[in-house]
C-alpha cells in the first residue's frame, strides 16, 4: 500500500510517498510560494531529483504537479497515479471530530467551524482539501488530527474552569496538538529503550512547540490547549496569555478583537519579545552580538519550557526518559542545556560534551538516572501508518 502524505501551508505544499508494506519513503518534496507568479517545485525520489520554477495558484495545481512527477518515466518511483492507495493529511483541529476520517463535507464543516481558533491552519486545509476531492478523482483523502493522540488525558487535565455546555457542546477543551510528533517519538523511544511501561516527556521544539507527558506510551498530559496559539510561546504566536487583558488591549490600542488576536498570532512569541525574529538561530545570533531584547526571549522560552515541564512531571511522576525533537529540539545544544539545568535532583544530567554534538538521534545524557535521547520526529509516518488502519478497517 502507497500513501502519500501533505503538509500543507497558506502558501505551501510538502508531501512524502510511503510504501507502507515496507515503511519505506519513495519520495519527498514540495511546492513553495503557491499562488505567486513564480512558485518553486521540488520533487526527490531514488531515482532522481526535479527541481522547477512555474506559476502553481492553488494547491489543486500543487498536488497534481507532484503526482505528476512521481508518474515520470525517467525520475518518478510509480507507473501510475493508481499506485497510489489515499492522500494522508496532517490536519490540525477538527473540533469535535478527533481521530482520523475519511473527508466530507460533514468534517470540513467542523472544521470550519473551529478555524477560528486555528486560523494559520485549518483555512488552507479546508481549501486544498475541497479542490483535490474535486480533482483526484477516486483517491481517498483522509485527515488524521493532531489532537488524536491526546485523546487519553485524563478528563479533569482537559477542561477549563467554564460552563459546561461550552465544554460538552462547543468542545471549548484543551485539545492538545503536535500529535503526530508525540506518537512518533512514543514509540521510537520505547524500541531505543526496550520498553513499553515508560514515563516519557516529549518536547517538540520548533517554530511551534509544546511538550507532552507519556505514560505507557500514551498521552496524560500536555501543554497546548483549545488552538495551537496556547502554551509555550512560538515563534510568532503568543502562546499562553490571559484573556482579560484583551478589552484593555482593545481600549488602549484602538484595534478590534480581530486585529488584536491577528497580532498576538503573527507578531507575538519570541518575534514580539525580540523585536528581531522568531527564529531560534536568529536569536542566538542576535544575543551573542549583545541584543539584550533577543536574550530576553532566549531566556523567557526557556523559563516556559521548565515552568510546564514541572507540572508534566507532577503530574506524571519522575520521567525514565525525556527526550528533545523538532528543529529546535534537535538542534540547539545550547537550549537542552538551558532546560535541564540544576535538574539532577530529578535525575537529569546531561553530558555536556555529548549533548553539544548530537543533532541526529543519540543519547545525551551522563549515563546515571533519567535517560535524555534526541530523536528527529517522523509525522508523515505516523499520518501514513493511521491513513493504512484507517483503509484496512474498511
Amino acid at each position: 500500500m502507497k500513501v502519500l502524505v501533505a503538509n500543507l501551508g497558506s502558501t505551501s505544499f510538502k508531501y512524502r510517498l510511503f510504501d507502507l508494506d515496507t515503511e519505506q519513503q519513495l519520495a519527498q518534496g514540495g511546492v513553495e510560494r503557491i499562488g505567486a507568479a513564480e512558485s518553486a517545485c521540488e520533487s526527490r525520489t531514488q531515482r532522481g531529483q526535479t527541481q522547477s520554477t512555474l506559476p502553481v495558484p492553488d494547491h489543486g495545481v500543487a498536488v497534481q504537479w507532484c503526482l505528476e512527477q512521481l508518474t515520470h518515466p525517467e525520475t518518478g518511483c510509480l507507473e501510475s497515479v493508481s499506485e497510489v492507495s489515499a492522500i494522508g493529511f496532517k490536519a490540525v483541529h477538527g473540533g469535535l471530530k478527533s481521530g482520523v476520517f475519511l473527508v466530507d463535507e460533514d468534517l470540513l464543516q467542523e472544521m470550519q467551524r473551529v478555524a477560528v481558533v486555528a486560523p494559520a491552519h485549518n483555512p488552507p486545509y479546508i481549501r486544498a482539501m475541497r479542490q483535490l476531492g474535486q480533482t483526484c478523482g477516486p483517491i481517498p483523502l483522509v485527515a488524521a488530527f493532531e489532537t488524536d493522540f491526546h485523546r487519553t488525558i485524563p478528563l479533569e487535565r482537559k477542561i477549563y474552569g467554564i460552563p459546561q455546555d461550552w465544554t460538552e457542546r462547543l468542545g471549548v477543551q484543551r485539545w492538545g496538538f503536535h500529535g503526530a510528533s508525540h506518537r512518533y517519538i512514543a514509540g521510537r523511544i520505547a524500541q531505543l529503550m526496550g520498553r513499553d511501561d515508560l514515563k516519557v516527556i516529549s518536547c517538540h521544539l520548533g517554530g511551534s512547540s509544546s511538550l507532552c507527558a507519556i505514560d505507557h506510551g500514551r498521552s496524560v498530559g500536555t501543554t497546548m490547549g483549545m488552538s495551537p496559539q496556547t502554551g509555550l510561546p512560538q515563534n510568532n504566536r503568543v502562546g499562553d496569555f490571559d484573556p482579560f487583558a484583551l478589552p484593555l488591549l482593545m481600549e488602549q490600542t484602538g484595534q478590534s478583537l480581530s486585529e488584536v488576536l491577528s497580532t498576538l498570532s503573527s507578531q507575538g512569541g519570541l518575534l514580539g519579545i525580540s523585536g528581531v525574529s522568531g527564529d531560534m538561530r536568529d536569536l542566538r545570533q542576535a544575543a551573542a552580538n549583545g541584543h539584550a531584547n533577543a536574550k530576553l526571549a532566549l531566556d523567557f522560552f526557556a523559563a516556559e519550557v521548565r515552568r510546564l515541564f514541572g507540572g508534566l512531571v507532577i503530574e506524571l511522576g519522575p520521567p525514565d526518559a525525556v527526550v528533545f525533537t523538532g528543529g529546535i529540539g534537535q538542534n540547539d545544544w545550547q537550549l537542552r542545556q538551558e532546560i535541564t539545568r540544576g535538574l539532577s535532583w530529578l535525575g537529569l544530567r546531561l553530558n555536556d560534551s555529548v549533548n553539544a554534538e548530537v543533532r541526529t538521534e543519540g543519547r545525551i545524557d551522563s549515563g546515571e538516572g533519567c535517560q535524555i535521547w534526541v530523536v528527529p520526529t517522523n509525522e508523515e509516518l505516523v499520518v501514513a501508518r493511521q491513513v493504512k488502519s484507517l483503509l484496512e478497517s474498511r
